[in-house]
């Protein structure tokens, strides 16, 4: 095909060894990439652990509580004001305000620092709402506390909510639709 020597075979050559060292290039920007992404995989999951357990120790904490109500699924809850309203069903289309935060405390939604309440049929949110709210007469004001298998798992939802975090809701039930 090439004569030893030719120009021909050198040019191959040539291009040979630049297609060689961007193929090295290459490699080592996606050995680099896998690198991070290996990093940022492991830290999640520390992430995700720590959470786990920090929740779970606060809900211990909060359970002690004489006013605390436990639920077989693990979801907590304190009412602070009984309503004496209907209850919704799982498909209800409720109005309610509320306060989360995570258990450090911070704020990650609230209608009530909005001033407007909010309206959402009642199977379109975290399972631990759709729970909680159909134990809740109108009217009604409770403390709830949601272990992450009932908000969003070992999912990264916002800077605030991490995996595997343990939400505190304060949520009153204002009207059913």
């Amino acid at each position: 095909m090439f004569e030893a020597g030719s120009l021909s075979f050198m040019i191959y050559l040539f291009q040979l060894s630049i297609m060689i060292y961007h193929l090295c290039i290459n490699l080592i920007f996606v050995k680099k990439i896998m690198g991070v992404a290996d990093l940022l995989f492991k830290k999640k999951k520390e992430l995700a652990e720590k959470n786990l357990k920090d929740g779970q120790e606060y809900m211990f904490e909060y359970g002690k509580r004489e006013s605390v109500v436990q639920l077989p699924s693990g979801l907590q809850y304190e009412i602070i004001t009984e309503g004496d309203g209907p209850k919704p069903g799982p498909k209800s289309m409720v109005k309610c305000h509320y306060h989360g935060t995570t258990i450090a405390g911070k704020v990650f939604d609230s209608s009530v620092k909005r001033g407007t309440p909010a309206s959402f049929p009642l199977n379109k949110v975290i399972k631990g709402w759709t729970e909680a709210l159909q134990l809740m007469p109108v009217g009604s004001k409770w403390r709830l506390i949601i272990p992450p298998h009932l908000a969003y798992g070992d999912q990264q939802i916002s800077k605030e909510i991490g995996p595997n975090s343990t939400l505190v809701f304060q949520v009153e039930l204002l009207d059913i639709k």
